[in-house]
């Protein structure tokens, strides 16, 4: 151990150099930096950098060289620094950074576009609530402008009401997660399939074949709401597709949408160590041709029963309605080994709520209104895989994931 170690961990306010260097990124700069440095006998405290637009700022907290060196490395890296084209400031200072407040959190936001009025009323929000950004970083530009900001000093709940909240009026969607190890364990993400994993309703593609569609639609869209028990309106839903014949269900299996992003999302997932399942109100004879295709994990759905090759207007087993999808939550999370709290639940339905709020994170994707209220988070966007930026994924990993697979 070096004797300016030494006297750093024992006095926390010893003297350090903050250096600066910043203009055009190129390779080398960074190691550039440290062999300058590494005459000079100091120990490195910190290191920041960016590169935005091509243009590098890297910043390097070290502790005071020896007695008289100081001036000498000031002049040594000034010189390296316009060798290099690039602009460079030291300035002197003591001790390592503050230390982070208690309560740390992961604040995503999306935008598209993000505008300046939308940050700043974030960046607000933040303050008023007590948290301090740490560090800002951006996640993907497209299909959404994507950044999670590092936040200390204030608990993930208050700081998530605080945001959640107004979000919508300010144009952007919000998460708000505790950070730690755990963000990135393997978890477990569980979504709804009518107009989440899929853009249609499944029984309402069964109505268009059986001549009830408009019928079938303004039950739904009661039920959807909230207005109606979900049971007792699957049950008169499903009784006006009596005598459908069963050659039906390929036909509705090929007229299926998934969508846009849903592919994505999944392989991206499977790629990163999750397990993905789907529950719906829907019915097993879409959800079973589903979880094939897309290669889900988990799938549990209604069943719709078929004797002598008609549909007799009825379902068999259990009834997957609102309890139901909260209970196949963690059904499915104890048969992965994911703790509750692990897990991902997306839905949009009023059906969905008593699953999102049972998981750990439970996202509204293009809900009902009384849906969006009471979720952790909402996504407002047509493009299912921008959840993964709520997980923290890049833009980045999201492409090489695709690469990998069309490699």
């Amino acid at each position: 151990m070096s004797a300016s170690q030494t006297s750093a961990e024992q006095t926390p306010e010893a003297p350090t150099l903050l250096v600066k260097i910043f203009g055009k990124d190129r390779p080398g700069i960074t190691a550039g930096l440290f062999d300058t440095l590494a005459a000079y006998v100091v120990d490195v405290v910190d290191i920041e950098q960016v590169v935005t637009r091509g243009r590098l700022v890297l910043c390097a907290l070290v502790t005071q060289p020896p007695a008289g060196l100081e001036g000498d490395l000031r002049a040594t890296v000034h010189s390296w620094a316009e060798s290099m084209k690039m602009q460079a400031e030291i300035i002197s200072g003591h001790g390592d950074n503050r230390p982070r407040g208690l309560g740390r959190s992961l604040v995503t936001v999306l935008g598209h576009p993000l505008t300046a009025e939308s940050t700043a009323a974030i960046a607000d929000r933040i303050a008023k609530a007590g948290g301090n950004i740490d560090r800002i970083f951006r996640l993907a530009k497209y299909p959404v402008t994507a950044v999670e900001f590092a936040v200390s000093g204030v608990e993930t709940e208050p700081l998530r009401t605080a945001l959640v909240t107004d979000a919508a009026a300010l144009g952007v969607d919000v998460a708000v997660v505790a950070a730690g190890l755990h963000r990135r364990a393997q978890r477990l993400v569980v979504m709804d399939v009518d107009s989440t994993l899929i853009q249609d309703e499944v029984i309402e593609l069964f109505a268009a074949h059986a001549g009830c569609e408009d019928k079938v639609a303004e039950v739904t869209a009661a039920a959807m709401r909230g207005e109606l028990d979900f049971e007792q309106s699957l049950h008169a839903r499903v009784a006006l597709l009596k005598g459908l014949d069963a050659a039906v269900v390929e036909k509705v299996r090929k007229e299926v949408r998934l969508t846009p992003g849903a592919r994505t999302l999944i392989r991206t997932l499977k790629r990163l160590g999750y397990q993905v399942g789907v529950v719906s109100g829907g019915f097993t004879q879409v959800t079973d041709d589903l979880k094939e295709r897309l290669g889900l994990d988990f799938a549990q759905a209604n069943t719709l029963e078929i004797v002598d090759g008609k549909l007799t207007g009825r379902v068999t087993g259990e009834i997957v309605d609102r309890a139901g999808k909260a209970r196949l939550l963690r059904r499915f999370a104890a048969e992965a080994g994911v703790p509750l709290s692990q897990t991902v639940a997306i839905g949009d339905g009023a059906n969905d709520l008593d699953m999102l709020n049972a998981a750990g994170l439970g996202v509204a994707f293009n809900a009902k209104p009384v849906v969006r209220e009471a979720a952790h988070t909402a996504v407002n966007f047509p493009f299912l895989d921008t959840v993964l930026y709520l997980l923290g994924v890049t833009r980045e990993e999201v492409e090489a994931a695709d690469t990998h697979d069309e490699g």
